[in-house]
């Protein structure tokens, strides 16, 4: 069975890499303040079912896939670094806007925001990284079932992320407020996620490390 260790191992990674700005935040936070927290919280499905698919995926057999292909897992990590390269340009190139800055944005129906976050979350590097190569490292054979050791470890994976990103919603508005009468500020959070999003898009391109078939 799954060892307490694992458990707090696996938490803290997912705690810590939630809450590191990326796409996931991005999307959630601006459709939180533009359209309101029910918005945030339907989008937050469709991450929530990337997620699930992401686990689902890893535990049947697709990191196996990967590491007897290792360049499709390469072309991946690549494509992931770019997106996460493109955010980071747009946080800091001249005029750029934070994610917190509340502007226009088209109102999206139940099901199209539910698709984004969807959408959003597949095509997030930090998840695909997550469950290919993190969470099977914490997966030991001698302790039971592997597959149902992975699905243990993704749900505490998912339990974290949710919670964080429902604290996340919640606040979005309140924060935006907080933010727009303090310009500095404002300024100062688009460089710093700016800057985050920059090092970890090169960090994902220049590591080496493999994923794990579990």
């Amino acid at each position: 069975m799954v060892s307490i260790s694992a458990v707090l191992a696996v938490s803290a990674v997912a705690l810590g890499m939630v809450l590191t700005p990326g796409p996931n935040m991005m999307y959630l936070v601006s459709r939180s303040i533009t359209q309101g927290r029910r918005a945030g919280l339907v989008s937050l499905g469709g991450v929530a079912l990337g997620f699930l698919i992401y686990l689902t995926a890893t535990n049947l057999g697709l990191s196996v896939l990967f590491v007897a292909v290792p360049e499709l897992y390469l072309t991946i990590k690549l494509a992931g670094a770019a997106y996460l390269g493109w955010l980071a340009w747009k946080a800091l190139k001249p005029g750029g806007a934070s994610v917190f800055q509340i502007k226009g944005m088209a109102y999206d129906d139940d099901r199209r925001l539910f698709a984004m976050g969807l959408l959003t979350n597949l095509l997030n590097p930090k998840a695909a990284v997550m469950y290919l190569s993190l969470i099977p490292q914490f997966v030991h054979p001698d302790a039971g079932h592997v597959m149902v050791q992975g699905f243990l470890l993704g749900g505490v994976q998912l339990l974290v992320s949710m919670a964080v990103n429902l604290l996340i919603i919640l606040a979005a508005g309140s924060i935006a407020v907080f933010l727009s009468r303090r310009p500095a500020w404002l300024r100062a959070q688009r460089y710093l996620m700016g800057t985050v999003l920059g090092v970890m898009a090169v960090k994902l391109a220049t590591d080496r490390a493999r994923p794990v078939a579990a």
